[in-house]
């Protein structure tokens, strides 16, 4: 079964966890960039979220003549 999420009524509250999670991505993004680290706490471990990803693909422009 799932669980039923249940939203705030409170307008101030409404938009709190949109907000958060874009706050959160912004910080992973912020530590990628300035290569320092973002730490979590994910099941039970402190861990790095900014180095547990793979930088994004690189195209090589010299070979595609």
């Amino acid at each position: 079964m799932s669980e039923k999420k249940i939203l705030p009524t409170d307008p101030d509250l409404a938009g709190v966890e949109t907000a958060l999670r874009r706050a959160a991505k912004s910080a992973r993004a912020l530590a990628r960039r300035t290569k320092t680290p973002c730490y979590v706490v994910k099941d039970g471990q402190i861990v790095n979220v900014a180095e547990n990803r793979k930088p994004p693909e690189t195209t090589d422009r010299t070979s595609a003549k």
